[in-house]
C-alpha cells in the first residue's frame, strides 16, 4: 500500500502528549507520524500520496463495545417494531411484513415496547394469530429478554400447558394454565428459529457498511457461533472492513477451553474475547435481579438467569483456562453478586492479565461503584439505554437507593467505562450515545437539564468511552484508541467538530469518511 499523508483537517488525537495536529502519515496499516504537514510528508517519503480532507475534523476510530452484529444484520431485513406506538400499529406492521414473505417463511424481527403503548400490557399469541395464523411469528421485545410468539410458533416448539419453566426462564400462562405466547429469559431458547448460515456473511457485510457510515471502525461482538463463522468467512476473503473483538457464547465455553483458545488470541482484525454470561434479565421485562421488588410488582425481584453457584463455577473455570468473563448484569443484586464472584476470581489468580467486564452495569448499590474501580473491572455501558429507560427507571425503581447509569461516578472512582449500543436493541450510531452520555437527555432535549445530571460526562470522556476504553477492554491499547505513531490508522473524518458545537447537537454529527487500517472503507 502506498504511503499516504492525510491533511487538511484538525486531528483530535486523544493523546495528551500530542494534542491536536494538522496531519497524519500512514504506511501500511499504521501511523508513522502525527504533527505538521511538513513533518508527516518527510516521514512518509517522496512517494507518498496526499489526501486532503477538506477541512474535516478527525477523531480516532470509534468502537462499539457491545453489539450483536448478526442480530443487527438480520434486523435490517426483518419487521421493525421500534416505532410502534400501540398494539394495533405493531400488528399492522407484522401483517404487512408477513404479506411480503414467501410461503412458510417465519416472521421475525421485533423491538416492541408495550410500556410505550396507550395500554401498557404485554400482548398475547391470539393477537398475533389474528394477523398471521398460518406461519410462526417470533418477536423479541426491545430489550430482547422477552419473546412474543403466535400459536404456530408454540406448536412448532412443542410448548403447551404441560411444558415446565426452564431454569432461569418463564413461560407466561393465563388463568387456565395455557401459554399466553410470552416467553421470558431462558424460556426464549425453547424457540429455535430456522437459519441460513450461507446468507449471514453477506448480511454482515452490508450491516458493516452502515456501521462504517457512523464512524465505527471496530466492534465487540456479543453474538454466537454463527456470527463467528461468518466473520471468519469475511476475514478469509479479506473482506472484513472493521475490527472485531469476538466474545465467546456460554454454550461454547468448554469447546474453546478444550481447543486451547484464550482471550486475546487472533490478530488485529478478528480476536478472541471473553466468554459472555448472563446473571439476570432486563428492567422492562421485570427480570433484572433486584434487592428490592419493582414498584408495580413488589414481590418480584427479577430472575437469576444463571444461579449463583453455577455463575461462580463458570467464572472460575473460564479464568483458569485463560478466558476472561463479560457478564450481563443490570439489577443491583445481579451486579453485587457478580462483583463478589469477580473478586474471588481475581484473588485466585492475582498475576493473571485477564480483564473482567460487566455488561450494562445499569443499577448499582452505591458502595459497589468503588468496588468496581478497585478491582479493575471494566464497566461496559450503553448510554442510549439510559435515555430510553428514564421513565421506566423513575416508575419501576422509585424510592430505591441506587447509582443509576453511574458512568460519571465510575469514572471519578477510577474505573474504565467502555461505551456501546447493544444494537439492535438501540441504534448503533455512536453519536447518539455520545449525546446521551454528555447530556443525559433524549434527542428532543428532554428532560430539561438532563436526567440525574450529576452523572453527565464531558465530551472528552464520552469520546474516550468509544475509543480509549474499548481498546483497553480488548487488550489493544497499544494499537487502538489514539492517533499517534505506531498505532493502527483507524479514524473517522467528520463534517462537524464535536468540540465546537453545542452538546445538544452531538447526536447529529455527520461522518464524511471512515478509514480502517489506512484505507478509506466508507465515504459519504
Amino acid at each position: 500500500m502506498q504511503p499516504t499523508v492525510y491533511a487538511g483537517a484538525t486531528f483530535h488525537t486523544l493523546d495528551p502528549a500530542l494534542g491536536d495536529v494538522a496531519a497524519l502519515a500512514v504506511r501500511g496499516e499504521r501511523i508513522v507520524a502525527a504533527g505538521t504537514v511538513e513533518a508527516c510528508g518527510k516521514a512518509a517519503g517522496a512517494s507518498a500520496a496526499e489526501v486532503d480532507l477538506g477541512g474535516a475534523t478527525v477523531v480516532p476510530g470509534l468502537v462499539d463495545s457491545h453489539i450483536h452484529t448478526a442480530q443487527y444484520a438480520r434486523s435490517l431485513i426483518s419487521v421493525d417494531l421500534h416505532g410502534a406506538t400501540s398494539l394495533q400499529q405493531a400488528l399492522a406492521a407484522v401483517r404487512s411484513h408477513a404479506d411480503g414473505l414467501p410461503p412458510g417463511a417465519w416472521v421475525t424481527g421485533g423491538g416492541w415496547d408495550c410500556h410505550r403503548w396507550p395500554v401498557p400490557v404485554q400482548p398475547n399469541r391470539r393477537d398475533l394469530d389474528s394477523v398471521v395464523p398460518d406461519r410462526p411469528v417470533v418477536l423479541p421485545t426491545i430489550d430482547r429478554h422477552t419473546l412474543w410468539v403466535n400459536s404456530v410458533a408454540l406448536q412448532r416448539a412443542g410448548i403447551d400447558r404441560h411444558t415446565p419453566d426452564p431454569v432461569g426462564g418463564e413461560i407466561v400462562r393465563d388463568a387456565e394454565g395455557e401459554p399466553t405466547g410470552i416467553l421470558r429469559e431462558a424460556a426464549s431458547s425453547l424457540i429455535e428459529e430456522p437459519d441460513d448460515p450461507a446468507a449471514l456473511p453477506g448480511l454482515l457485510r452490508s450491516a458493516m457498511d452502515r456501521l462504517l457510515s457512523h464512524g465505527l471502525t471496530g466492534v465487540h461482538d456479543i453474538d454466537g457461533a454463527d456470527a463467528w463463522s461468518a466473520l471468519e468467512t469475511l476475514r478469509a476473503a479479506d473482506d472484513l472492513p472493521i475490527r472485531v473483538h469476538k466474545l465467546i457464547p456460554r454454550v461454547d465455553l468448554q469447546q474453546h477451553i478444550d481447543a486451547g483458545h484464550a482471550t486475546g488470541d487472533g490478530d488485529a482484525w478478528l480476536r478472541t474475547g471473553p466468554v459472555k454470561l448472563f446473571t439476570d434479565g432486563a428492567l422492562g421485562s421485570h427480570s433484572c435481579l433486584m434487592t428490592h421488588g419493582f414498584a408495580d410488582q413488589p414481590d418480584n425481584h427479577g430472575i437469576a438467569v444463571t444461579p449463583y453457584p453455577e455463575l461462580r463455577e463458570l467464572v472460575l473455570r473460564a479464568g483458569s483456562a485463560g478466558i476472561a468473563v463479560a457478564a450481563h448484569a443490570i439489577g443491583d443484586a445481579a451486579n453485587h453478586q457478580l462483583i463478589d464472584v469477580f473478586a474471588e476470581a481475581i484473588a485466585a489468580r492475582p498475576d493473571s492479565p485477564l480483564r473482567y467486564r460487566i455488561e450494562h452495569t445499569q443499577y448499582l448499590q452505591p458502595a459497589d461503584v468503588q468496588r468496581i474501580a478497585r478491582l479493575g473491572i471494566v464497566a461496559s455501558m450503553q448510554p442510549t439505554h439510559c435515555t430510553s429507560d428514564i421513565a421506566l427507571t423513575d416508575t419501576m425503581l422509585a424510592g430505591q437507593d441506587l447509582a443509576c447509569y453511574a458512568w460519571r461516578s465510575l469514572l471519578d472512582a477510577g474505573a474504565v467505562v467502555a461505551f456501546g449500543s447493544d444494537a439492535p436493541v438501540e441504534d448503533p450510531n455512536p453519536w447518539l450515545g455520545i449525546h446521551a452520555a454528555v447530556t443525559r437527555q433524549r434527542a428532543d432535549a428532554t428532560p430539561a437539564g438532563g436526567w440525574q445530571p450529576h452523572e453527565r460526562v464531558t465530551l472528552d470522556q464520552a469520546l474516550r468511552g468509544y475509543t480509549v476504553a474499548p481498546a483497553y477492554a480488548s487488550y489493544s491499547e497499544h494499537l487502538l484508541g489514539r492517533l499517534r505513531p505506531g498505532m493502527l490508522a483507524d479514524f473517522a473524518a467528520l463534517a462537524d467538530d464535536p468540540f465546537a458545537i453545542e452538546a445538544s447537537e452531538l447526536h447529529a454529527v455527520r461522518v464524511l469518511a471512515t478509514v480502517v487500517g489506512g484505507r478509506v472503507r466508507w465515504s459519504a
